[in-house]
């Protein structure tokens, strides 16, 4: 009974102490006027570039509580923008994303791995087409700061760049790349800017 006691005891000090930590991590809103999910692929001697104009996320950060501090993205995969709607159409055809069988691409950090210089490895789970891959975003804190147009807020900024593999997650089946149409290798450009009060 004495045994019993003393283990509640210790967890009851352990989920205090997990829930102040995780109080003390601002929770942050996207602007979404200045944030986004950019692509560049090869068509055959150009390179195409877009984006993602609908997505959702939550950003929970602070430099001194990593362990608490999580990022969330959620995209409409049905909001591909390349400036072309014949092309987007197609990109959002079973060719490649399949938008209407899977509306959305989402990425969940796991851990974040400071390297440095402001510097993080964001690793955690992408998923697409309904399946789950490991995903190490790198992401470089640009900076944290008073608002200096909204007052009484402050304001985060990201970036972050990789390089991935469109064939590794099966959008696309290889067909265009064969033909050499479109590439495989498609890079990519997380850009950010979120709010939070003071």
């Amino acid at each position: 009974m004495k045994r019993t006691a003393v283990t509640l005891t210790i967890l009851l000090v352990l989920c205090s102490a997990s829930s102040a930590l995780s109080a003390e991590v601002r929770s942050w809103e996207l602007d979404k006027a200045h944030t986004n999910f950019y692509f560049t692929i090869d068509h055959i001697f150009s390179k195409v570039r877009g984006q993602f104009n609908d997505y959702s996320g939550e950003v929970l950060f602070d430099p001194e509580n990593l362990a608490a501090s999580r990022f969330s993205f959620a995209i409409k995969t049905a909001s591909v923008d390349t400036g072309i709607a014949k092309r987007d159409k197609h990109l959002q055809s079973a060719d490649f994303f399949d938008a209407g069988a899977y509306p959305l691409m989402t990425f969940v950090s796991e851990k974040i791995i400071p390297l440095g210089e402001n510097r993080y490895q964001v690793a955690g789970k992408f998923t697409v087409k309904g399946v789950a891959y490991d995903l190490q975003l790198p992401m470089t804190l640009v900076g944290i700061k008073a608002h200096p147009a909204v007052q009484g807020q402050d304001v985060i900024g990201f970036n972050g760049t990789l390089t991935i593999d469109r064939l590794a997650y099966k959008v696309g089946g290889g067909k265009f790349f064969d033909m050499g149409v479109v590439g495989r290798e498609v890079e990519i450009l997380v850009s950010l800017e979120a709010l939070t009060e003071k």
